[in-house]
């Protein structure tokens, strides 16, 4: 069917065809965790996915997990959701199949799956862009608002192709060749499920920041991705880091994991003023990084804004990241946005001469470093790790996660994992 957004936009080059929704094996079933709208999460059977595409492989999943950006579609943030869509973009597994164009790869290979699904021979592809792949995202509606789609997403909106997931008992994944790492011997689920997503995005943070030796870093946002970040950035020779958030355990723990660290709670204090004590050089961090997302609006003006359709992502965090960072300062962006944001602050951007970089992170690029520092010892990902819960209590996982109880950071799913 011909939409509005398909007809304004131009025609893109060819590139490589891929299809998007899976043959299955109606005579197998899995367990799959399904969005069914907002706070509504639940496990469903379904038929099993076959090698659809001949650069195809199908995975046994043995590791999923939940994702802080998967709260935004759950608090019912992110557009272009549809009931039944099987969520998740963290998983790993061990390939049960395998099409004929696949090289790299064999039935009975342990694999970590990259969120961003790349072809790996458009024009982004072939410069290591591949989260803004040219194949594997056909979204029109995408297109419409962004000018361009940028790469499909596993498991998440259907702005981002409405690929299934990998909080499933199975999955497939489309140009394996380019999507897959090969596990190293000796590495397990649960530090190598973290190169699916959070350890290379908080390592993006850190790139997109420009991260160096010496430099004085201010993380928003103490989830996972923020403190891999942290830890990122330390790694890349940062000197001083400070972490802020409104959750006083997420902060005891970052400084329980990553010792030294310097904490900012919110609620407590007025950001720019700790910062300004904290970095007292500029003064203020010579980088903030971004490690929020989109549905966290907290003042009455941006709710109600966002409750009447007059915007889609607040624009707190960045204004208070931009008025906290020192001239000429460096922000970047990984928590995900989706479409608009109301009072942005381009004057103080434009005036203190600040850059800004963003975007979502193309792991593939990303995974060798990773991999070298995390078998040397420098990277330790299970740093976020909190809670191991079975694939079947993925509902109940979530209402933990989004309401921050048990003192949650991070859940990982087992498929093969029993509940009580």
């Amino acid at each position: 069917m011909t939409t509005l957004a398909g007809n304004l936009m131009p025609k893109r080059d060819a590139t490589p065809e891929v299809t998007i929704t899976s043959i299955k094996d109606e005579t197998r079933t899995m367990k799959s965790v399904q969005w069914f709208g907002t706070k509504d999460i639940r496990v469903v059977e379904v038929p099993v996915p076959k090698v659809t595409d001949e650069g195809d492989v199908i995975l046994r999943v043995t590791t999923t997990a939940i994702c802080g950006s998967d709260l935004h579609f759950y608090n019912g943030a992110m557009p272009g959701m549809k009931k039944g869509d099987i969520v998740g973009h963290e998983f790993m597994g061990v390939v049960e199949a395998a099409g004929p164009n696949v090289k790299k790869f064999s039935v009975g290979d342990r694999v970590v799956v990259a969120f961003d699904i790349g072809c790996g021979s458009c024009f982004y592809c072939n410069k290591s862009q591949f989260s803004c792949c040219d194949s594997t995202n056909p979204s029109k509606e995408q297109e419409f608002l962004y000018g361009h789609n940028t790469a499909g997403l596993f498991g998440y909106s259907h702005m981002t192709g409405g690929w299934d997931g990998g909080q499933a008992e199975y999955a497939r994944v489309p140009f394996a060749d380019v999507n897959c790492l090969k596990v190293p011997e000796g590495m397990p689920d649960d530090k190598v499920i973290f190169l699916s997503d959070i350890m290379p995005t908080g390592w993006h943070g850190a790139e997109c920041g420009q991260v160096g030796e010496g430099d004085n870093v201010a993380i928003w946002g103490a989830g996972p991705v923020g403190l891999l970040a942290a830890q990122s950035c330390y790694v890349r020779g940062a000197a001083k880091v400070a972490i802020i958030d409104s959750e006083q355990y997420r902060l005891d723990y970052a400084v329980a994991k990553l010792p030294g660290i310097h904490t900012v709670n919110f609620k407590e204090v007025k950001v720019l003023e700790a910062l300004h004590k904290i970095f007292p050089v500029g003064p203020g961090p010579d980088v903030a990084i971004e490690a929020v997302g989109l549905h966290y609006a907290t003042s009455w003006l941006h709710k109600i804004e966002k409750a009447l359709m007059l915007e889609t992502d607040p624009s707190e965090v960045l204004n208070e990241m931009i008025e906290a960072t020192r001239k000429h300062g460096r922000i970047s962006v990984i928590g995900a946005y989706a479409g608009y944001c109301n009072h942005f602050n381009i004057g103080a951007f434009m005036e203190k001469s600040m850059t800004m970089s963003g975007g979502q992170t193309p792991c593939q690029k990303y995974w060798p470093t990773l991999v070298k520092l995390m078998q040397e010892g420098k990277l330790d990902p299970t740093i976020v790790k909190t809670h191991e819960l079975p694939l079947e209590q993925a509902p109940e996982a979530y209402k933990m996660f989004d309401e921050k109880t048990d003192e949650v950071v991070k859940v990982v799913l087992k498929p093969a994992l029993k509940g009580e």
